[in-house]
């Protein structure tokens, strides 16, 4: 079956996504970890919340360990158990991975994973897939850092072929299988969607040919960054074989401000973007042009409440880029 009909019927991509269109998703965490567990409480109201305000999606972060040189902690906790318990606290949005590192976990255990969560979530579950950026963490899995790219490929074609095919036979540096067993549950629809982040380390046409999607980093926040942008998901696409759609997907941290008029500016050297409503409508409405569908914003970098952020974008932005009709959630079998 085509690539294009496994996914046809897949709730989570067909909420997030579809040609021309833009919606916007949430990534948590909604406020930073500053050292004590207590202090990540209360996220859960403002979560549901933004489920039912239309919010296409709901995204995590996969950062094995804490490398305080590298100054990010990601959302803490383990990304499977957080999806697992986002299926059964959510209803619509689709939920959505803003990296699993595909270079570090075995493929068994993502595609075990993933087809667990996606049945859980009744089909909703988006991965984006990573290569791995974080180089203390590589020697801690007995991984070589340099030998991330080849295994990242071998990652995806495993965890593909254990998905979508029946006692497969596999011949892989990963491991080996003989077609004398056989890896469930099977996915949903049949696949679970993947998003390749950044380059991987991978050339833009073997992404174009083995992605589902493709998860940029925006650039700039102003004209010519987007006009930049427009010109690589452009390009991307010209290789993206037989003109199918594939999704592109962008995020960006923001400090969202009470006043609507208040200019975009960056801060922290541009990595958030302090704006006004104004401003921000008007970068989403050029990515759309640019030929991005999807949206992931953050707010934990903001100065005030997390929860009155989530409420004005879910009042002020949500409605002009709001999650796509779909096929509704399956219910777990269980």
């Amino acid at each position: 079956m085509p690539e294009t009909d496994l996914l046809a019927e897949h709730p989570g991509f067909r909420t997030m996504f579809a040609p021309g269109e833009l919606t916007v998703g949430l990534f948590l965490p909604l406020w930073p970890y500053t050292g004590d567990m207590a202090g990540m409480a209360g996220q859960g109201e403002a979560i549901r919340q933004a489920d039912e305000a239309g919010f296409a999606a709901i995204w995590v972060r996969d950062v094995p360990l804490f490398d305080p040189g590298f100054g990010d902690v990601g959302q803490v906790y383990d990304p499977w158990t957080y999806l697992a318990w986002l299926a059964a606290h959510t209803r619509k949005a689709a939920l959505a991975a803003g990296s699993a590192i595909f270079s570090l976990r075995h493929p068994i255990d993502l595609a075990k994973q993933a087809a667990s969560l996606d049945h859980l979530s009744g089909g909703r579950l988006v991965l984006g897939i990573a290569s791995g950026d974080r180089p203390v963490e590589f020697p801690a899995y007995g991984v070589d850092f340099e030998s991330r790219g080849a295994r990242y490929r071998e990652a995806v074609q495993m965890f593909r072929t254990l998905l979508e095919s029946t006692k497969p036979t596999i011949s892989s540096p990963l491991g080996q299988l003989r077609g004398s067993a056989d890896l469930l549950p099977k996915p949903v629809t049949g696949r679970i969607p993947l998003l390749v982040t950044g380059s991987s380390r991978q050339t833009p046409e073997w992404i174009a040919e083995h992605s589902d999607g493709w998860l940029v980093y925006p650039g700039a926040a102003n004209a010519a960054g987007t006009t930049e942008l427009g010109r690589r998901v452009a390009a991307w696409r010209e290789l993206v074989p037989g003109g199918q759609f594939k999704p592109v997907a962008t995020n960006e941290w923001i400090d969202l401000v009470e006043d609507p008029k208040h200019p975009p500016t960056p801060l922290r050297g541009g990595f958030v973007l302090q704006t006004g409503t104004e401003g921000l409508l008007d970068m989403l409405h050029r990515w759309q042009e640019a030929g991005i569908n999807h949206g992931a914003l953050g707010v934990q970098h903001g100065r005030r409440p997390a929860a009155e952020a989530v409420a004005q974008l879910a009042e002020e932005v949500v409605p002009h880029f709001p999650a796509l009709a779909a096929p509704a959630p399956k219910d777990p079998v269980w």
